[in-house]
């Protein structure tokens, strides 16, 4: 059992499932509130993520996994197949069984009432499946990290509020940026260990393109940008002032950039303290909007 979940990179679900969970405290005073409607969106996201990480593990069997030296907990794939735990084919039926499952979930609700899930979960896939596969493979084009932060930020949020009230409101679609930048350094973090490994499979993600000087620069945009980004928010009454409680998620952020700055090429508790700041951050905002409906 524990191959399979190291093949998931199940931990990793905090990334998408965090996101659906401050859309569901955004709308907390629905009624009655739509609480099947919000396990669907968790299971069916959770669903497509795990089937984006499998088929990432796939496709990068046959590229920049095997030549890896610099794989760490949080980069370089879960190294199942490489290791021999499990066959680059096994890992490909866990992916489409996942992307099954998202895909019934996805029906389900839109027989319920919602057909724009259709688009939007449409998209989701897209995204989760050609970040990684051949032949478009959007990872090695330069364009890998901007679809994630849609996949993952605004669009995810968008689409999770359309599941839990039939409405296509664009205050849903901005609610997902203070998580989007974060979850996108994640992954810029954790392309810095694997640069040359990237570079030398012909993986032109941006951070091998940048160079790791430039790159921590983004970095520390990416970090910074969730704080001022949910004040504006709140001047343009998208999310109560009581959201800026997530502002207290700031020093993880600020530890993190000051590790990646002194030192790009060692960033190994900075990709830990990556992912605890978008962890911190979307339970804080989360908390925020809970209560901004009582206070």
């Amino acid at each position: 059992m524990n191959v399979y979940i190291r093949a998931m990179r199940l931990p990793f679900c905090t990334g998408s499932v965090l996101p659906v969970i401050v859309v569901g405290a955004a709308f907390w005073a629905e009624k009655p509130y739509p609480w099947l409607y919000l396990l669907a969106c968790v299971v069916g996201v959770a669903c497509l993520h795990l089937g984006a990480n499998l088929i990432n593990d796939y496709f990068d069997a046959k590229g920049s996994d095997p030549i890896n030296v610099r794989a760490t907990p949080f980069s370089g794939g879960s190294r199942v197949i490489q290791e021999g735990l499990l066959s680059a084919p096994a890992v490909l039926t866990m992916a489409l069984g996942f992307f099954a499952a998202a895909f019934v979930i996805g029906l389900a609700v839109l027989l319920a009432g919602r057909p724009w899930v259709a688009l939007v979960g449409g998209l989701g896939f897209l995204a989760g499946l050609l970040y990684s596969a051949a032949p478009l493979q959007l990872m090695s084009r330069g364009v890998g990290e901007i679809v994630l932060f849609f996949a993952f930020g605004p669009l995810l949020t968008w689409g999770a509020g359309y599941v839990l009230t039939g409405r296509l409101a664009w205050q849903a679609f901005m609610l997902g940026l203070p998580l989007g930048w974060i979850i996108t350094a994640v992954l810029w973090i954790n392309q810095f260990p694997d640069l040359e490994a990237d570079r030398d499979a012909g993986k032109a993600t941006l951070v091998v393109r940048l160079g790791l000087e430039r790159s921590r620069v983004v970095y520390l945009g990416l970090m910074l940008l969730p704080y001022p980004t949910l004040i504006v928010l709140s001047l343009l009454q998208v999310v109560p002032w009581w959201t800026q409680v997530a502002w207290l998620s700031l020093p993880l952020a600020v530890k993190a950039v000051g590790i990646a700055w002194k030192n790009p090429a060692e960033v190994l508790p900075a990709q830990g303290l990556t992912i605890m700041t978008h962890t911190s951050h979307g339970l804080l905002m989360t908390l925020g909007l809970i209560l901004g409906h009582y206070l």
